[in-house]
């Protein structure tokens, strides 16, 4: 098949105008193919095509490109008020609502109204891009495109193949993701795909660790910003996301894993995502939001004042008892050297794959002085 993805007509169109259709609209159009985009909410296609034309102009603005770009990235982007004008694109690409029905009918439909060498693509987060194309009389030419949110600033798509998906679409939404300033990345259908299947450690695990109360959501996003330096915490990004979204799709990738354990979620999501308790876009979440919408985070307590004696360093994982004794060297601690701590020195561990109680047991210390230090990530910004 001889699909052009560089040519400079390139027309794509965008089915679904919330946050991920607009940002697919932006990102396509500022790449410097045309634009068809449309909703089935009356007005909700122009009301996204106006705030992609003021993102566009704050990226002039701040100097991100030229507003003779921006004027231009603007004047591709049309909107459509039926199926039937998407009859001469040469890609569409749907971010409606999470749901296989809706999905497959809107292919179906779409189906016998672009040309053959129109490529289907769906931006399904979770759902198997080879089961929503299993319906479509040429399931060869459908693809999953996934983007991710805010679509403008993370630069990853991943590029699904389905089971019957043909190797030029693939690599066409390869150059096309490319045009589009992303990063693709393809991949074989599989559940939640590449980012969302590994997502499932940083947001079910952190999920169960409040669910199971060893501790809060707010200190969980705490240690993993600042002891796992990421930018954010997997609450925080639960709230930005929206559990409408993260709830159904973990509860997808569980399923279609059949009930493999790992992926098993639990009551803290379920019961806010029936309650529409959803992070910002209801403006509740995990976090209370203040006018402006920014969380209201309780302050930390402060650092008891008391100071051990002394410290004893368990010496059974050798690399967390050199950091451990590296770190109270610079903080001026009194540290013993016996093979066994005194009777009022503050027992320090660094387990790893272990817990402060077992490490206590196996190693007949007493457990009501003994505290567990993880020396797996740097001991500078916050110790857990």
């Amino acid at each position: 098949m001889s699909f052009d993805a560089n040519r400079a007509d390139l027309c794509v169109g965008v089915i679904g105008t919330g946050a991920m259709g607009r940002g697919i609209v932006q990102v396509t159009a500022a790449g410097g193919m045309h634009v068809l985009m449309m909703d089935t909410r009356p007005g909700a296609a122009d009301e996204a095509r106006d705030f992609v034309a003021k993102m566009l102009a704050r990226a002039a603005e701040k100097g991100a490109i030229s507003k003779a770009d921006a004027d231009a990235a603007t004047a591709r982007i049309r909107v459509a008020q039926s199926l039937a004008e998407f009859k001469d694109c040469h890609m569409v690409v749907e971010a409606i609502v999470e749901n296989l029905d809706a999905k497959r009918a809107l292919f179906g439909e779409l189906e016998g109204i672009v040309g053959p060498e129109c490529i289907l693509a769906t931006n399904t987060s979770s759902m198997s891009v080879t089961t929503i194309a299993a319906k479509l009389k040429t399931p060869q030419r459908f693809a999953g495109l996934h983007f991710f949110n805010p679509v403008p600033l993370m630069k990853l798509v991943e590029v699904i193949d389905g089971l019957l998906t043909v190797n030029w679409v693939s690599e066409a939404l390869m150059v096309i993701g490319k045009r589009m300033t992303r990063e693709p990345v393809r991949l074989t259908d599989a559940p939640g795909f590449l980012v969302n299947q590994v997502g499932r450690g940083f947001t079910l695990e952190a999920s169960h660790l409040v669910y199971e109360g060893i501790a809060s959501f707010v200190d969980v996003d705490r240690v993993m910003r600042d002891v796992g330096g990421f930018r954010m915490g997997p609450f925080e990004l639960m709230e930005l996301t929206g559990l409408d979204v993260t709830q159904p799709a973990s509860v997808l990738i569980y399923n279609q894993f059949f009930q493999e354990p790992r992926y098993r979620p639990n009551l803290i999501m379920q019961s806010r995502y029936e309650a529409g308790v959803l992070g910002r876009k209801s403006k509740k979440g995990f976090y209370d939001y203040d006018a402006e919408m920014k969380p209201i985070i309780v302050p930390e307590a402060p650092a008891p004042a008391a100071r051990p004696t002394s410290v004893w360093i368990s010496k059974a994982e050798p690399q967390g008892h050199e950091v451990l004794a590296a770190l109270l060297a610079k903080l001026g601690a009194t540290v013993e050297s016996g093979d066994k701590p005194s009777a009022k020195a503050l027992i320090l561990v660094a387990p790893v794959a272990n817990d402060a109680t077992s490490c206590a047991v196996e190693e007949g210390l007493d457990p009501k002085r003994t505290v567990a230090v993880d020396t797996l990530f740097p001991v500078v910004k916050r110790r857990t």
